[in-house]
């Protein structure tokens, strides 16, 4: 187990009010130690325990998500459809530009938002990783079952969201942790990638530091807007 130090600081808020609260007995990440923020809340993963960046990409490869899967096509909709709510009855619908951060192998959100008539940029850091994407102003950004496995989520955060128009919105999907009887049983810590887990709260301190509102917080969906 790794010793209570301050060095133990917290990846989204930098703070060092970090606390132990659970060691996973179970494979494949039986031993691994989750500690919580005091100051943001967010329980993550330390570094110590974290898998390498060949054996992240190997995971992700073993993922079949298939864009024409409707129950996926279902699954994602509930981030897209709050985009599609946002820009209802916009004059001209064609103006409008997105971005999905992390879209994965196989891109399905910008499909979804292609039938609604609303253009999305595919971004990810392992399969379209196109840096030049990640310069240009967006009026919304979406981001589906990416943040649980950033191993920085601050950085993220300051680099996205300078590129949001003012009046955009950010879409995030990530499942958060409940109390600690249920995290303890929680089949989505099983996956050896998911090592940051948001609460309302660490969401309610991104809002405050970069200075946007939290306009819908939802079971495993949260938006945010710039003024």
């Amino acid at each position: 187990m790794i010793n209570h130090t301050a060095s133990t600081h917290c990846p989204l808020c930098a703070s060092l009010r970090t606390t132990f609260w659970h060691q996973d007995q179970r494979r494949p990440v039986a031993g691994r130690e989750y500690w919580q923020c005091g100051n943001c809340a967010l329980v993550f993963v330390p570094e110590a325990f974290h898998i390498s960046s060949a054996a992240e990409k190997a995971l992700y490869d073993l993922h079949e998500n298939d864009p024409n899967d409707l129950g996926y096509r279902r699954f994602l909709s509930r981030a897209v459809t709050p985009i599609v709510q946002h820009f209802a009855g916009h004059p001209d619908p064609q103006v409008i530009q997105g971005l999905d951060f992390g879209c994965g192998p196989g891109p399905t959100v910008s499909l979804l938002l292609a039938e609604a008539g609303l253009r999305c940029a595919n971004y990810d850091l392992y399969y379209f990783d196109d840096r030049a994407l990640l310069t240009q102003p967006y009026d919304f950004i979406i981001s589906t079952e990416v943040f649980e496995h950033l191993a920085a989520p601050f950085e993220a955060f300051a680099q996205l969201i300078p590129l949001l128009k003012s009046g955009g919105i950010f879409v995030i999907m990530t499942q958060r942790p409940l109390d600690l009887a249920a995290f303890s049983r929680w089949g989505y810590t099983l996956d050896p990638t998911h090592i940051t887990f948001f609460r309302e709260a660490s969401f309610a301190w991104v809002a405050e530091h970069f200075g946007l509102a939290v306009i819908a917080v939802e079971r495993d969906v949260v938006v945010l807007q710039k003024p």
